[in-house]
């Protein structure tokens, strides 16, 4: 069954985000624990989804979300702003001084070179965000009133407490109530689980909201750790992305959850930290979309690849320009995204566009 779109004229928001935004500390070309200084940039898994559809694409995006009232959270905002995603449905909490109770997430990450891997080292318990619960954010208003054609979440936001799968889960209930599709990126964090179960974790809760979910995103590892289904002879370092295998896993995780409308996932395999192989394929109506796989892609920021890849499908999807267009789109995107710094993307639609055509990195003067 293809997925049914509201149209943007009932609607305000072409899509709203659940989740996290943090401040990003990017030490640049040094490393974390040698620097001395660090650029700042906002990210967030399902944030940077909706930034990606707004900056580069030009729809009107929403982000849930919470952050404290102190400079950090005001500079998160100042960022936000850059991005154009609206905050009118951003929770602020009172700073308690220190940040006993609440406090700002932060993200450390290096960006790695050559056979050094980038690096994270996240800094975000407690944070606001992480203690929304059932009850907190008017969904009614959000689907009901203001209308969304779109919502999207993911593994990250529910990983961060035992309340924000609860949120997700009544938000999810209230957009399929109001007819808004659902989209869902798995996103799995060691991390972020290692300390509340791992991965046995992690899927229990990944599956219990399974069953609500209209287009399910991952990458090459995701469906294993978050979902329990194995890609048949995928070895440690991913270096064998053969389409078919994934094909044949997406297929089964089809089968099981019969609600998935569209499953997509991106390929990856890192020869180093700054050349990687870069694909992606989109299995829509029992059929599957391949984007072209870009071998040896030169990397400058890896994090953020996977939600421009997101926002790029999902643009292509309430658009209606078809499923091969928009697995086409998301892998153009995603590939742009990581040629630049920080979380968030700074391609342009005309960049996308050449890049979906095969166009050239030739100098445009």
């Amino acid at each position: 069954m293809p997925l049914k779109i509201k149209s943007r004229n009932d609607c305000r928001w072409d899509l709203v985000s659940l989740g996290e935004v943090m401040l990003r500390l990017d030490p640049a070309d040094a490393r974390i624990h040698t620097a001395r200084s660090f650029q700042v940039w906002e990210g967030g898994g399902e944030y940077n989804v909706a930034r990606g559809l707004k900056r580069c694409f030009g729809l009107d995006t929403s982000i849930v979300t919470a952050l404290v009232d102190n400079p950090v959270g005001r500079l998160v905002q100042d960022l936000i702003y850059q991005g154009g995603v609206d905050q009118s449905h951003v929770t602020w909490s009172k700073y308690d001084g220190v940040g006993r109770a609440v406090r700002n997430g932060l993200n450390f990450t290096e960006r790695g070179f050559g056979v050094r891997a980038a690096l994270g080292c996240s800094d975000r318990g407690h944070t606001a965000v992480s203690q929304l619960k059932p009850g907190d954010v008017d969904w009614n208003q959000i689907f009901g009133v203001e209308g969304a054609r779109w919502f999207h979440t993911g593994g990250i936001f529910c990983a961060l407490s035992e309340t924000t799968p609860l949120v997700a889960h009544e938000a999810i209930q209230s957009a399929k109530k109001h007819g808004t599709v659902v989209s869902y990126d798995l996103n799995y964090r060691p991390s972020l689980w290692q300390g509340i179960g791992g991965s046995k974790r992690g899927q229990q809760v990944n599956r219990d909201l399974a069953p609500f979910i209209d287009v399910m995103l991952g990458n090459e590892e995701d469906f294993t750790a978050a979902l329990g289904f194995e890609v048949e002879g995928l070895d440690e370092q991913h270096s064998q992305l053969e389409v078919e295998k994934f094909r044949r896993m997406i297929e089964r995780a089809a089968a099981e959850f019969p609600n998935f409308k569209v499953v997509a996932t991106t390929l990856r395999h890192a020869r180093t930290a700054t050349i990687n192989d870069w694909g992606a394929v989109c299995y829509c109506a029992g059929e599957l979309y391949q984007a072209p796989l870009r071998e040896q892609l030169e990397i400058y920021d890896r994090v953020g690849g996977g939600d421009s890849f997101a926002s790029g499908l999902i643009f292509g999807f309430l658009m209606d320009k078809g499923p091969q267009w928009a697995v086409d789109c998301g892998a153009a995107h995603g590939a742009l995204a990581m040629t630049t710094p920080g979380d968030t993307t700074m391609a342009t639609l005309a960049e996308v566009e050449k890049v979906m055509k095969g166009g050239t990195a030739r100098v445009a003067r």
